[in-house]
């Protein structure tokens, strides 16, 4: 997960002119004498139940998934690959439409933001507000409810880097040899992707997408867009919030990346937290003492910890039951886990400690056994393209780290992050990269910002907030929770959104997913 950013604007007498056409009927806006596209409306796909189990809905929740499938409108919109050039290659973004319930009272849109980058929000009108909970789905009576693909990501047009070679690193301690081969082969790897279309992926960068989504917005008749993003969607709003304050309605934005784009920085920071975090636990884990037996003392549960890592790293395991060895970087990552899992990973760090056998101890199986990913089930929707992943965060980053540096980086990172670093590679995303840096200027404005930073996560950093605070403005809304954008996953902090975009006022946070007793 990464970050982004910049752009331009068309100022078209569109606004109010369009009403909602169905997505059966395919009536399409009208068009600009600018020319700036119309909408073109079509039928929206058709998913098994499978499918949509497949994309994290409960069971009991797929009939009412089909209901509000049939009340989506889909469609495109035309815009060009290269804002610089109107005129020149076009390329299609998909988007669709909730449209407001209470029409009469409609206040507005709101687009959701996906993260990233390279995360589908096509499903997302449906995924992240009408289906999430009785609050989430209130917006949708005074809202249309918009959500999109990016540019190079699921129904949007993309394309796909040649397959990287690389195989699965050896487990047990990371040599510096070891590091140096996995650094060449990811140049190499760079190279050839970045040079395989430098046409289309020069110009996957935030500032793009920013624009693009504005070209939405004029498309669909809107004055301006409401803003709810999440991770990299809120570097996302940043940006086009930046570029176009005039069409920036409110704008609420879970998990705030930070204001920069530099890769090494990112990691640093990330690292560091997922360490704080880990003294949490290990206060949490050592007032159990009796049931995992991990110590009676924080320092005592790191110290544990620790071992676990430096022991593994020396001598893996490989067990019959999983398709992964466990090694230091195994044992690192169940201590990074967040507040919702310290249970299941004390029982996996305290089998760990006794393990004997041919296969695996039951929790560790539990959660280091599933395949990362899956085929998916046919017609599946793409939900991450990682082209796009790696195409927006290289064009935008300003590190791209010789070996030497991004090698010391990582040792740093280890003496600094004894129980959890072991779980981060050498932070060497982007060396190679053939394709020029874009960074994005932020910009201050005086519309309604929300900025949720959640107290203890590591994958959005609570300071990154404070950063993006003083770099552009707004209210911060801090969520006392460890878990990556769950604010609208909670009733309490979901309530406080939904008021927001109805009244523009917001408390000062919310306590989010609540510690496990």
């Amino acid at each position: 997960m990464t970050y982004r950013t910049s752009l331009t604007a068309l100022a078209l007498a569109l606004a109010g002119l369009v009403a909602h056409p169905s997505a059966a009927g395919g009536t399409a806006s009208p068009s600009s004498s600018s020319g700036v596209s119309s909408v073109q409306w079509k039928s929206c796909p058709a998913y098994s139940d499978e499918v949509i189990r497949g994309l994290g809905v409960a069971a009991d929740k797929v009939a009412a998934f089909h209901r509000l499938l049939k009340r989506l409108e889909c469609g495109t919109v035309s815009v060009p690959l290269d804002h610089r050039e109107p005129a020149g290659r076009k390329i299609d973004i998909a988007l669709t439409r909730l449209a407001a319930t209470d029409e009469a009272h409609r206040l507005g849109a709101i687009a959701v933001l996906p993260g990233g980058p390279g995360n589908s929000g096509y499903l997302d009108p449906v995924l992240r507000a009408a289906l999430r909970n009785e609050e989430m789905a209130g917006l949708n009576e005074r809202h249309d409810i918009i959500g999109f693909d990016p540019r190079g990501v699921g129904y949007s047009t993309k394309v796909a880097c040649p397959t990287s070679p690389n195989g699965p690193q050896e487990p047990g301690t990371l040599a510096e040899e070891a590091a140096r081969k996995i650094y060449d082969a990811q140049v190499a790897a760079n190279q050839r992707c970045g040079r395989s279309d430098p046409a289309f992926l020069g110009q996957l960068t935030t500032e793009n997408v920013a624009k693009d989504l504005d070209l939405v917005r004029t498309a669909l008749g809107e004055s301006e867009l409401n803003l709810l993003g999440f991770s990299w969607g809120t570097y996302l709003g940043m940006v086009y919030r930046s570029l176009f304050p005039g069409h920036t309605g409110r704008a609420f934005l879970d998990s705030v990346a930070p204001p920069w784009t530099r890769i090494d920085e990112h990691a640093e920071d990330s690292a560091e937290a997922a360490e704080r975090n880990f003294g949490r636990m290990a206060a949490w884990l050592a007032r159990r003492d009796g049931t995992y037996g991990l110590g009676a003392t924080p320092q005592k549960v790191r110290e544990e910890v620790a071992t676990l890592v430096s022991t593994y790293d020396k001598h893996p395991r490989t067990y019959t039951d999983l398709q992964r060895p466990i090694d230091g970087s195994a044992v690192a990552d169940l201590a990074r886990r967040n507040s919702t899992e310290w249970a299941r990973a004390g029982r996996a760090l305290a089998e760990l400690r006794t393990a004997t056998g041919a296969t695996a101890p039951p929790t560790v199986k539990e959660m280091l056994g599933a395949p990362t990913m899956g085929t998916p089930a046919p017609g599946a929707p793409e939900t991450l393209n990682m082209t796009m992943n790696l195409a927006v965060s290289c064009n935008e980053d300003g590190s791209r780290a010789d070996f030497d540096t991004a090698w010391s980086a990582y040792q740093q990172l280890l003496k600094r992050n004894p129980a959890t670093g072991r779980a981060w590679g050498v932070p060497v995303m982007c060396p190679g990269w053939p394709l020029p840096v874009q960074q994005a200027t932020l910009k201050r404005s005086s519309g309604s910002l929300v900025l949720a930073g959640h107290l203890h996560e590591f994958m959005s950093v609570y300071d990154w907030t404070l950063q993006t605070r003083r770099a552009i403005g707004g209210t911060v809304y801090t969520v006392a929770d460890d878990v990556h954008v769950s604010t609208t996953r909670v009733p309490e902090c979901a309530a406080d959104v939904a008021r927001y975009f109805e009244t523009g006022k917001i408390d000062k946070g919310c306590k989010g997913l609540a510690t496990p007793n």
